[in-house]
């Protein structure tokens, strides 16, 4: 599986591109804020074209640029419907199921947003993926009061499930239930 990130807009929101392989369709996951040239970039060095935009929830530094993605490649944004009162565009219900040739398990973790997901895949290698927005960070929960359900998400993934949040670098949920200190002493 293929997986490119970076961070943009003034939030520095991380937008992703999920595919099988270089060459072929993919999935955007968060076109946040100023996206537009770095996404260009990303799709022409991997050579890829967008099947599907994918929101982890509606603030505007995760799909400020839907739309315009939307109209220029023909594609839609699915969104979780509790946050379609967030977004001025259209959107589709998101829902598990495949996209660009990957199965992707969807996870309503409310809280940051009364529609915020988790995103889970599992690799052709075998490894484990989850797109956590902003409701898990390297080191941080999206809000302490919802951390709770954080503690349940985290407590139901492998260690070695490898995170990728919707600010920051990268984590995995070992390392998260080891040394989250929001995390730390609930087992999960």
């Amino acid at each position: 599986m293929l997986v490119v990130g970076f961070g943009s807009g003034p939030l520095q929101a991380n937008c992703y591109l999920l595919a099988e392989a270089a060459g072929g369709p993919c999935v955007v996951v968060d076109p946040g804020q100023e996206v537009a040239a770095p996404l260009a970039a990303a799709l022409a060095e991997h050579r890829l074209v967008p099947a599907a935009l994918v929101a982890t929830h509606g603030h505007p530094d995760h799909v400020a640029s839907a739309a315009s993605l939307a109209a220029e490649h023909g594609v839609r944004l699915h969104l979780h419907p509790a946050d379609v009162p967030l977004y001025d565009g259209e959107s589709v219900p998101l829902e598990a199921g495949t996209f660009a040739g990957l199965a992707i398990d969807v996870r309503h973790v409310p809280g940051h947003t009364p529609g915020s997901v988790v995103l889970e895949l599992e690799t052709a290698e075998g490894g484990r993926v989850a797109l956590t927005g902003d409701t898990l960070f390297a080191g941080s929960v999206g809000r302490g009061d919802v951390a709770e359900s954080v503690r349940g998400l985290v407590a139901s993934l492998p260690d070695e499930t490898v995170v990728l949040p919707g600010h920051g670098p990268a984590t995995t949920i070992g390392r998260e239930r080891a040394g989250n200190p929001f995390l730390a002493g609930t087992g999960a």
